[in-house]
């Protein structure tokens, strides 16, 4: 599947291995997801559109290039919303929106519960950001409500996918990329990955 892109990286996957240890408190567990959020940003961003600009530099003039996209970012909440300032970091002038959704425990299915998106203008580009990507029942909702307000182009950035869900994303939604920094192989009965990290809400708020 070509548009499902894991990040092959040594430091990504040693910062892996801490997220995911049961012993990492949850300051240095929020700290982890950052640094891993740029890691996913880097990449995800590399066909962004430019344009030229004539600047002066303190000794001459050269030629620089801007973004020349309107960029909306679209943390699931409530663990996406730590993913959302790593990229804030690199795009100051991006846009941040709020997709509220939980999980139903007994159905497993997405609930929405917050999206006030027909208030504003749609974005050009859409990054959507959740750590976990497991059923990939709230990603696509997420791809639905975006393109119902409009978006052209959407990528979904996680920190660990579910080889069934975003295998199933990727088939279905085969002109949005997938971003993530590992694939785990399975889901249990409960529909959490395994081996995972647990709950990464609980773990980021230390709830």
């Amino acid at each position: 599947m070509k548009n499902v892109l894991p990040i092959n990286h040594p430091l990504c996957s040693d910062l892996l291995g801490k997220l995911r240890d049961i012993e990492t408190e949850a300051s240095s567990f929020r700290l982890i997801v950052k640094n891993l959020t740029y890691f996913l940003a880097v990449e995800a961003t590399r066909d962004l559109n430019t344009t030229a600009k004539k600047i002066r530099t303190p000794v001459a003039e050269a030629e620089a290039r801007r973004l020349s996209v309107r960029v909306g970012l679209f943390p699931i909440l409530r663990a996406g919303l730590y993913m959302a300032d790593p990229i804030l970091d690199l795009i100051p002038s991006a846009s941040t929106y709020h997709l509220g959704m939980y999980r139903n425990e007994e159905t497993a299915e997405p609930v929405e519960y917050y999206n006030k998106l027909e208030e504003a203008e749609p974005v050009e580009f859409a990054f959507i950001m959740d750590p976990m990507l497991a059923t990939g029942g709230s990603a696509s909702l997420a791809i639905k409500t975006l393109r119902r307000w409009g978006v052209p182009k959407i990528k979904m950035l996680s920190l660990i996918a579910s080889q069934e869900g975003i295998g199933d994303l990727a088939t279905r939604y085969p002109d949005i990329d997938f971003h993530c920094c590992v694939i785990d192989p399975i889901l249990n009965q409960q529909k959490y990955i395994l081996p995972g990290l647990g709950d990464a809400g609980d773990r980021i708020f230390n709830t």
